[in-house]
């Protein structure tokens, strides 16, 4: 076998078994039911606006610029439609790509971090795989999955090569440019204290610190002119308010909460402690096993580089990210690579420092083992709850039909985490990944049909193929616009004034809303009534909504409403 032959078959050996399992459960689950309202829909939205008008340098949603994000997704799903045509197909594979990539990045992350630790680049991937929170958001057709391969494959470039210590400038200015072109300056975050601390974690920067710290300048300028190179020719064509909110309001708006008001910006404004008392369910198994933390809190100076790198990237983001004003679950989901190889490395110290101790059974995974067994007997009993209404609730009446058959999984896979012996990370791992493979399935048997929203977008791209204008009372935010192939925006109505000016001047037009019940009205006159997460999503015609609004009767429909899902017990309403 030839040299290069032979390199080629050590890299394939690398990434098995985990990258193909890992690859094989998210295309599963991303296939199990369609895309979910609101983060999947409204990006897709977006893609289907750009691509069926024809912008493509500036991101429209409803026929108006969208600001919120930067175009490198909507890109990607672009190009694949024009090789493979229109449909959700590929948009869920790229992120189940964006996915796996992230896999080999940390696993080369993790081989070069710890050169004399070959185990490294094996557990951490295992790990990373492991995340609950990270594989159910990877479902989701969204910009962070591309933006945590972006933040890896930056870092990666900082990170010594047995034959070159020296970063690879250009390369991490090209993916700091990427990771700007996927969601804007917050990719600056995720990247800049292992730049600006490398001193504490690389020889190279100490022995180097005008190169590593002019090379790196010089590099996020490169990032930046990639994405001004963008937003610069954007703002102009988009015009005055989207260059504003592009360039300032925007980012700042999330920063900064007093920014936002008044603006109408996605703040989502959190207290700083939030992060923090999420913190079990992002790292959720290894929240709940005692080992990993045990190794952590024992480690003691020197730390090596690789530990020194996790920390150094970990603990300032988490405190910037912490004072932040805007917070979502998702927005650190790069940092889960970081504690992949911040929890692998204080295990592999803490087997060979205290070997006894990282062999203990009682610092193994059974209290994982524990809980698996006690979900699973929640599970088999539930039946017998909503029988004799100890459990009240349409999840719980939805739920109950198939839970005993769920609940075998989650008691095998609690034996499974009591055994003993070694391969305790990767069961670990592999229980997690299917543990939460298992709950997507139970959500796609039982509570999908209260996000499907694909028989409201059909009956308005009916309507909208007949000439029907379309309203929304409320803000739209691209629900119905890619499943229901809309070309033409829906108004946003706010209040009953609004309301009865358009129908009186779109008599003909169909009007969306979304109670929080149904009223004998709504199954009476409405068009459609399907049920959405908790509340309803109800299609009227204008007139008649203006009509019930206003206080008159409307005229009988000329067919009775449309009710989904067919069982009745959904539309049961209080005497």
């Amino acid at each position: 076998m030839s040299p290069s032959s032979f390199s080629r078959s050590e890299h394939l050996r690398a990434v098995w078994p985990w990258l193909p399992l890992w690859m094989l459960v998210a295309l599963l689950a991303i296939f199990a039911h369609g895309p979910m309202p609101l983060y999947s829909t409204r990006t897709l939205a977006v893609a289907w606006d750009m691509f069926s008008h024809g912008h493509w340098l500036v991101p429209h949603i409803n026929g108006q610029p969208y600001s919120e994000k930067a175009p490198l997704l909507f890109w990607l799903i672009q190009a694949g439609w024009f090789v493979f045509g229109v449909s959700d197909v590929w948009p869920r594979v790229l992120e189940v790509l964006f996915g796996g990539a992230q896999l080999v990045l940390v696993s080369l992350l993790a081989r070069r971090l710890f050169p004399q630790r070959p185990w490294m680049a094996k557990a951490a991937p295992w790990m990373l795989l492991a995340f609950g929170y990270a594989f159910l958001f990877g479902l989701q057709i969204m910009y962070d999955v591309l933006l945590s391969a972006c933040v890896l494959a930056a870092l990666l470039c900082l990170t010594p090569k047995p034959r070159r210590a020296e970063p690879r400038w250009l390369l991490f200015g090209v993916c700091v440019g990427l990771g700007l072109l996927t969601k804007g300056p917050v990719m600056l975050l995720h990247i800049v204290f292992p730049w600006l601390l490398g001193p504490l974690w690389s020889e190279w920067a100490r022995e180097h610190r005008a190169r590593w710290y002019g090379g790196g300048v010089l590099a996020l300028l490169l990032g930046g002119a990639m994405l001004l190179a963008w937003a610069v020719p954007a703002g102009f064509v988009g015009g005055d308010a989207y260059r504003e909110r592009l360039f300032f309001t925007q980012t700042a708006g999330r920063v900064v909460d007093k920014l936002s008001e008044g603006r109408d910006l996605q703040n989502h404004a959190e207290p700083f402690w939030f992060y923090l008392l999420w913190l079990p369910v992002l790292l959720f198994p290894f929240s709940g096993w005692p080992r990993a933390w045990v190794a952590v809190a024992g480690l003691r100076r020197p730390l090596e580089s690789g530990l020194r790198f996790a920390l150094c990237w970990l603990l300032p983001s988490f405190v910037v990210f912490s004072l932040i004003s805007g917070k979502q679950l998702y927005y650190p989901l790069p940092e889960l690579a970081g504690m992949a190889l911040l929890m692998g490395g204080a295990i592999a110290v803490l087997r060979e420092r205290r070997p006894a101790l990282a062999n203990h059974y009682a610092l193994g995974t059974w209290p994982l083992g524990a809980a698996g067994i006690a979900f699973a007997l929640l599970l088999f009993v539930l039946p017998l709850l909503v029988a004799h209404a100890v459990v009240k609730g349409d999840w719980a009446d939805t739920v109950a039909p198939y839970s005993r058959y769920f609940s075998v999984i989650f008691l095998l896979l609690g034996i499974l985490l009591l055994m003993r012996g070694r391969g305790e990370l990767r069961r670990l791992a592999v229980a997690g990944l299917v543990g939460v493979f298992a709950l997507n399935a139970l959500f796609t048997l039982t509570l999908w049909p209260r996000w499907d929203l694909r028989p409201s977008a059909e009956l308005l791209s009916r309507a909208e193929q007949a000439g029907h204008p379309l309203a929304f009372m409320g803000n739209y935010a691209g629900e119905f616009h890619f499943a229901g192939r809309l070309t033409r925006p829906i108004t946003e109505l706010y209040g009953d004034q609004a309301l009865a000016e358009y129908a009186r001047a779109h008599p003909d037009a169909l009007v969306v809303v979304r109670p929080g019940e149904l009223t004998p009205a709504d199954l009476r006159y409405a068009l459609l009534a399907q049920p959405f997460r908790s509340s309803w999503v109800v299609v009227w015609t204008a007139s008649s909504l203006a009509d019930l609004r206003a206080g008159h009767t409307p005229p009988e429909p000329a067919q009775p409403t449309q009710l989904y899902p067919a069982d009745d017990r959904h539309y049961r309403l209080p005497p």
